[in-house]
């Protein structure tokens, strides 16, 4: 039994032991801005749904994907967002968007047909404000600098990528000078899931 002196201290103890619980030293997770957030929303309405889609913009590097077949695919996990983009049987690219301290990062991840990584590949970038819950920009970041020098891929290291998300469409951008890729994917219908690449 707890003496009359004694109940004090027992109480200041217990209070100090709560007041340094992991619970409240615990790194707080990443928040976005309601713009982002509605973005994100936007694209998990989609998870596990696949969409066929078009090259829009006109660069002569494209025009061999022209006239092949694209699908995108949403893969939704806690984490994650990733979204498998087929061009013809080119399945070799996957877009991932995650939650970081500052918003929203979008990194592009690259493997051969053996599902082994290509050398060219997590490249990608951040955004830098809070953009629009319909558009975020990912301004290419140091990693990725870093990566295209080292490869050889100097006009790369000025790109910004870009993400639009509407009730209708679904595009992905890629533009820096004297370059501009766009491709768009048709929401309003759904297309058979493609097979897991790997």
């Amino acid at each position: 039994m707890i003496n009359t002196i004694a109940k004090p201290l027992f109480f200041l103890s217990a209070s100090l032991v709560l007041a340094c619980s992991p619970k409240d030293t615990e790194t707080p997770a990443p928040s976005l801005t309601a713009p982002q957030a509605e973005f994100t929303a936007a694209l998990r309405q989609h998870c596990g749904k696949a969409y066929a889609g078009k090259l829009v913009s006109n660069d002569a590097a494209d025009q061999d994907m022209k006239d092949l077949p694209m699908v995108m695919q949403v893969n939704c996990t806690a984490d994650a967002i990733r979204i498998p983009f087929s061009v013809g049987d080119n399945r070799s690219r996957t877009w991932v968007f995650i939650k970081i301290e500052t918003g929203l990062r979008l990194k592009h991840q690259h493997n051969h047909e053996d599902g082994s990584e290509d050398v060219v590949s997590q490249y990608g970038g951040d955004t830098v404000g809070t953009g629009a819950a319909s558009r975020q920009e990912f301004p290419v970041d140091a990693f990725s600098i870093a990566l295209f020098l080292k490869e050889g891929l100097d006009v790369s290291i000025s790109n910004v990528w870009a993400v639009e998300i509407t009730p209708t469409v679904y595009a992905y951008e890629l533009n820096r000078e004297n370059r501009h890729f766009r491709v768009e994917f048709n929401l309003t219908k759904e297309v058979p899931t493609p097979p897991e690449p790997w």
